[in-house]
């Protein structure tokens, strides 16, 4: 007894029709009947009545079927284990990351990702964020760092990594900055440096001046955080960026924005069926993020 005859056995009961089963499992006719008879022989009994054009289980066949159909799942399931492991071994991993974002958890996780599985072969890529959640959606991407604008797709799974506010960036003497707070109507009196569309913050931007009927002048806009705060810093707009990343650079003053009625949200996502290899990362990820 071996795998093929459980598995010509069961297309044969499951289509009542030798042709059929033979189409089925891709070999010819007497192919299956050679196997079955065979089978029969080692059981030493009738699987199948042959006696009218459709062919019907005996006793013995119907008693034999459901554990025929049980030793083929076992024997899947031992394939899947094993493919799993294999693809830890020789796997890849593609990670998208939103165009201009330095998050250090995500590289700490990466490194230690190496450590445990040295010869999976990493491929990192930059995009906006928008353009990410589609190549995750697309299974071009296994998992992506990306902003979004008060809220994550549904459709998606997902880790939000930070939620915070916006943050107006301006330099010692700029009439913000003696100010504890600016309203976003305040705001959009100055022209401004921000981040590109497709990223969190711009979105949460975008958003929210459209809700309040508002127009922002974007004066200049840099796909880096360092870069939209190095421009404020020389007097070309008052930036907008999150709090974390107003942290970076102290030698600015950061203002919060009221009024907004939106967080900006970095996080990872990926799709609702997980690879092997996408498994395996995840928990890195949440030590390396303290989720």
């Amino acid at each position: 007894m071996d795998l093929r005859q459980l598995e010509y056995f069961v297309a044969v009961a499951e289509e009542a029709n030798f042709t059929k089963a033979a189409e089925r499992v891709h070999i010819t006719q007497s192919g299956v009947s050679a196997q079955i008879r065979q089978f029969e022989k080692e059981l030493g009994a009738d699987l199948f009545d042959r006696s009218s054009r459709m062919v019907r289980l005996t006793a013995a066949g119907a008693a034999a079927l459901p554990h025929a159909r049980q030793a083929l799942a076992a024997a899947e399931a031992v394939r899947r284990a094993a493919d799993e492991v294999t693809g830890l071994v020789r796997g890849r991993l593609r990670l998208g990351m939103v165009t201009g974002c330095t998050v250090t958890p995500l590289f700490v996780a990466l490194a230690s990702f190496h450590r445990a599985f040295p010869r999976i072969e990493v491929a990192l890529s930059e995009a906006n964020s928008d353009v990410l959640m589609e190549d995750v959606r697309g299974g071009h991407v296994d998992l992506a760092l990306v902003g979004a604008a008060g809220g994550l797709p549904g459709d998606l799974s997902s880790l939000t990594i930070v939620s915070e506010g916006l943050v107006a960036l301006v330099p010692a003497g700029h009439a913000l900055a003696a100010r504890g707070e600016v309203t976003l109507r305040g705001l959009c009196a100055y022209p401004m440096v921000c981040l590109p569309p497709g990223t969190g913050i711009r979105g949460v931007l975008d958003q929210a001046c459209a809700a309040q009927g508002l127009r922002p002048k974007v004066a200049l806009q840099a796909t880096a955080p360092g870069a939209v705060a190095g421009l404020a810093a020389r007097g070309l707009g008052v930036a907008v960026l999150s709090a974390s990343m107003a942290g970076e650079h102290p030698d600015l003053t950061a203002v919060p924005v009221s009024g907004v009625g939106l967080s900006a949200l970095l996080a990872l996502v990926w799709r609702k069926e997980e690879s092997t290899v996408l498994r395996a990362l995840l928990p890195h990820c949440r030590r390396a993020f303290g989720l």
